[in-house]
């Protein structure tokens, strides 16, 4: 991806301070990340490579669940990681379990939950709660994800709707696979995720965010491993991440940076 000149200036400035005060020698940092923060995500990380002559060696998982590249699922079976990028609370649980250093957690973004369908369908009227409803009971199929906007959709939103038992028999659950995947082979009609997560998906339109009476904001947090090797190139990458100098591939992802002591 290709930064803009007033983008790629503020990283420059950015990331000439972090390789002055940062480690000496390069390091291998291991990310473990989740998807709400992987486009951005990948246009930033290669300006810091060049910036600090670290080398980033990343793993992509879920922020929960069972399946096999779900980053607890990960650390559970040893995988080696230096930072982990994720929901927020699901970041504390793991410091909770030992798994992640309790004081090194840094909150990077303020994410919503959108709504897409396939590309050239109808896009259908989610203007409020009350059409929302009607969206859904109309809809043959709709899918969420098994990460953090997936859980509320199915365990709060669909409650809050007054429609959990409509939604038994044709609302399902996608593990692992970005939900815009499957609303873009049709396999869907109405899909929901975070809106960073759906931009980068070829083949749907994004209808918009849940109205603001629906809205569940997620924070994407970033820490350290307690197992890491590499701590201080790990900090790095996370001051960097946080830094103005990486707000603008943040906001373009669709996504609300945190300042820094504000939540």
């Amino acid at each position: 991806m290709r930064l803009n000149s007033a983008t790629f200036r503020a990283l420059a400035l950015g990331l000439t301070t972090l390789a002055l005060s940062g480690p000496a020698s390069a390091a291998e940092v291991r990310v473990m990340i989740s998807g709400g923060l992987t486009a951005a995500y990948k246009a930033l990380v290669p300006e810091f490579e060049r910036a600090t002559g670290h080398k980033v060696l990343t793993a992509y998982g879920p922020s929960m669940g069972t399946t096999a590249n779900a980053i607890p699922v990960r650390l559970e079976r040893g995988e080696p990681a230096d930072v982990l990028i994720m929901v927020g609370y699901a970041l504390d649980d793991l410091a909770k379990q030992g798994k992640v250093i309790p004081d090194s957690r840094i909150d990077l973004v303020k994410s919503p939950i959108g709504i897409a369908v396939k590309s050239g369908t109808p896009k259908p009227d989610i203007s409020n709660a009350e059409a929302v409803r009607r969206t859904l009971l109309a809809a043959k199929t709709i899918a969420y994800s098994d990460s953090a906007s997936g859980v509320y959709v199915s365990t709060e939103m669909f409650d809050k709707l007054g429609i959990k038992d409509a939604m038994k028999d044709k609302a399902r659950k996608i593990p692992a696979t970005p939900v815009g995947e499957i609303v873009a082979h049709g396999e869907a009609e109405i899909g929901f995720q975070q809106i960073s997560e759906l931009r980068p998906v070829e083949g749907i339109d994004i209808v918009g965010p849940l109205p603001d009476e629906l809205q569940k904001i997620t924070v994407f947090s970033a820490g350290i491993a307690t197992a890491s090797r590499e701590p201080d190139a790990g900090k790095a990458l996370i001051k960097f991440l946080a830094s103005p100098a990486a707000r603008p591939e943040l906001v373009k992802s669709g996504m609300d940076p945190i300042v820094a002591g504000a939540n």
